[in-house]
């Protein structure tokens, strides 16, 4: 008998979040349709089930088919970064590039509320915030100079045009106390899972966020996050390795080589090309591996030619590819980081945010004359970061730490994440901070991936000529003081 195929939504408008994961967790043992399921079920019922199935017995997985949407609004970039940090949920925030803050768009931290130390940190932020709408008119009028408006461009289009590019200039300026707004899309077992961790954070902005998140979250799941508490293994594990870091001597300052490639697998095309063929055949690993390795150059050439070359514009690398992984340790400005770390499918280390690695000075504004106000900001914030550090600790003393400041990250990633990453990233609507960082990683695989990294699909200019145009200096030591 032939059975006809259905395919349709089980929608959040008819059905709650937990009814929705309990219609698909009983289709392992009903043989009911999913919505039949649905349809006999209701909010009770389902909490029963989930605390006997998913609660209980653990059967987390269940809690996956519940989806969440949270909004959260009027939060630090800083806190935000915290709530993105979970690698399988989706996130849209307000952007640097596209958007103006004003003078008011910043977060005072709980610790600050009633603390000496206030005054100095909302000061040291009027000060960045003025120079950053000091800068805005001047950088915008150099940039429209560059980039006048085309014969029949509209005054809205050639804007939004130009705006991202002197945006890309002022927001070296905006510290991570910035206001940001960020949507969240993501399952519940992956919430539970995220609250434990916020609400062990060592910010209590983002304790209360996590709180907040789960209060709303109860409404829609009431099950599914209830008993999502401070996981304290976390916190043990901070203080416990800080001190231990603290007891093994380091080089201080920006690095000579701040995009540092510091493992690969030296037979990473040999494998790749070895996986690829185990996929397409009928035998084991092994004796396609013996294959590629029998094979001169031109022959893993050739190869690497029937893998990559045919990749259209928007075919993602096959997934042999993730066999070979890479390890870099990398320095990069703080707004080129925050682009960094979207990039999830990767396993990102990053170093606190703090200002012992100097701040990049974008040549533009050398140019309009802003340079001495610029480095009489970035010197007050490394000021009032020191003094926040020695009172409140390094992660309260995050807040008034800019986008220009350098920051530090491990980060494992294979080579098809590399392609998504480098190819984006370099490309020319990507912010030239990243640029550099996604082209100079480009620079070192070619060394060691010739084969493959061939079939890198990147602009044609170097990381070196990018500086270039658009640093007056990448690393630049704040005054003591």
């Amino acid at each position: 008998m032939s059975v006809r195929p259905r395919v349709y939504l089980l929608s959040p408008k008819t059905y709650p979040p937990e009814v929705i994961a309990v219609a698909f967790a009983k289709t392992s043992r009903s043989p009911e349709p999913f919505d039949a399921i649905a349809a006999e079920l209701n909010a009770d019922q389902s909490r029963r089930f989930h605390e006997k199935w998913v609660v209980g017995y653990g059967h987390a997985s269940v809690a996956e088919h519940a989806v969440l949407h949270i909004a959260v609004e009027g939060a630090s970039r800083l806190a935000v970064e915290a709530l993105e940090e979970p690698r399988l949920a989706s996130y849209t925030e307000k952007s640097t590039r596209y958007q103006r803050w004003d003078a008011d768009a910043f977060v005072t931290p709980p610790e600050l509320e009633a603390h000496p130390l206030r005054a100095d940190y909302e000061a040291t932020l009027r000060l960045l915030v003025d120079t950053y709408e000091r800068a805005w008119e001047p950088l915008r009028a150099a940039i429209a100079r560059r980039h006048p408006r085309r014969e029949g461009e509209s005054e809205a289009r050639w804007d939004r045009r130009v705006r991202s590019k002197f945006a890309d200039v002022a927001r070296f300026l905006l510290p991570a106390a910035a206001v940001a707004n960020v949507g969240i899309t993501i399952n519940a077992r992956l919430l539970a899972h995220s609250l434990r961790k916020w609400l062990a954070h060592p910010l209590a902005e983002v304790r209360q966020l996590a709180q907040r998140i789960k209060e709303v979250a109860l409404a829609e799941t009431p099950t599914l996050v209830r008993y999502a508490e401070p996981n304290a293994y976390r916190a043990t594990l901070r203080t416990t390795w800080a001190a231990r870091s603290q007891a093994v001597p380091a080089p201080e300052g920006f690095p000579p080589n701040p995009v540092h490639l510091v493992h690969y697998d030296p037979d990473g095309e040999v494998r790749v090309l070895a996986a690829a063929l185990t996929h397409a055949g009928r035998g084991p690993y092994a004796a396609y591996e013996a294959h590629v390795r029998g094979l001169d150059a031109a022959g893993r050439a050739e190869l690497a030619a029937d893998l990559l070359a045919a990749r259209g514009e928007h075919d993602a690398p096959p997934r042999a590819l993730e066999v070979a992984s890479t390890t870099w340790d990398l320095v990069m400005d703080q707004g080129a980081y925050y682009e960094f770390k979207r990039h999830r499918m990767m396993t990102p280390l990053p170093q606190r945010l703090g200002v012992d690695l100097g701040y990049a000075v974008p040549r533009l504004l050398c140019e309009v004359g802003l340079m001495d106000a610029y480095r009489e900001a970035m010197d007050a914030a490394a000021r009032t970061y020191r003094r926040l550090a020695a009172a409140l600790g390094p992660e309260v003393a995050a807040y008034v730490v800019p986008n220009a400041y350098n920051r530090r990250v491990l980060a494992t990633l294979n080579l098809r994440e590399a392609f998504h990453l480098l190819e984006l990233r370099s490309a020319a609507n990507a912010h030239f901070s990243i640029r550099r960082v996604a082209l100079r990683m480009a620079e070192e695989l070619a060394g060691v991936y010739p084969a493959l990294m061939a079939y890198l699909r990147l602009p044609p200019t170097t990381a070196a000529r990018l500086e270039e145009e658009h640093f007056a200096a990448v690393a630049v030591s704040p005054a003591a003081g």
